[in-house]
């Protein structure tokens, strides 16, 4: 259960105010600045995810083992986590201002992109990009604390790295095609961001009071 709820927040957060109008841009990277080869596209785009997908890894493994030693504390551990978590639900609704996820506006100039330094870019991606996408991010971080194990915590950052590269491949071959749904995505941001915000002051409550903990060990 924990790896769908990560999952689910990388798909939310590739489909957020902040990432989704920059995908054409990012395509245009990937087909290396010309006209679109799909096989040269598809690589590039692969070489991006595994990049941000290495560098949210990490970070799980972080939060695993730093929650591996606050064990003993597991109770003050889900009130912060939780209490995190409502934060960024309440900055989603409209009730809180955080400039910390505002992101940048600047993007990277890159030429003649390869497999490799897609790679790089993808790297770059999750360190500049982290505020944008730093709500769920930290939402799947928190829950990855939470849960205090080196490898569900790699484990749980893989499913959310998954759930925001997916969409990032199929977008790399099929942009054209997808350009009415994500218009359709666009339209209606001030409705996505409330389910959002929800999800996440839920999700929050959940880890604070410890039953997110006590459900999901029932269903491992």
């Amino acid at each position: 259960m924990q790896y769908l709820i990560s999952f689910l927040e990388g798909i939310i957060t590739f489909i957020s105010p902040c990432l989704l109008p920059m995908l054409p841009v990012y395509v245009s990277y990937f087909a290396g600045g010309g006209e679109r080869c799909p096989r040269r596209t598809l690589a590039n785009a692969a070489g991006f995810v595994l990049g941000f997908t290495a560098v949210f890894v990490a970070m799980g493994a972080l939060a695993g083992t730093v929650g591996g030693f606050l064990k003993s504390h597991q109770t003050a551990v889900n009130v912060v986590s939780g209490a995190i978590v409502i934060l960024f639900g309440l900055y989603f609704l409209g009730l809180l201002q955080l400039r910390l996820f505002r992101g940048s506006s600047h993007m990277a100039r890159v030429q003649d992109l390869g497999f490799l330094s897609a790679v790089v870019f993808g790297v770059i991606f999750s360190v500049g990009w982290t505020p944008c996408v730093g709500a769920f991010l930290g939402s799947a971080l928190m829950l990855a604390s939470q849960r205090g194990h080196v490898l569900e915590g790699m484990g749980m950052l893989l499913a959310y790295s998954l759930g925001l590269g997916i969409p990032f491949l199929m977008s790399a071959l099929l942009i054209d095609r997808l350009k009415s749904t994500l218009d359709l995505i666009k339209r209606h941001y001030g409705v996505i961001n409330k389910v959002c915000g929800v999800l996440l002051i839920l999700i929050g409550v959940l880890m604070a009071t410890g039953t997110l903990g006590r459900l999901l060990n029932l269903l491992s």
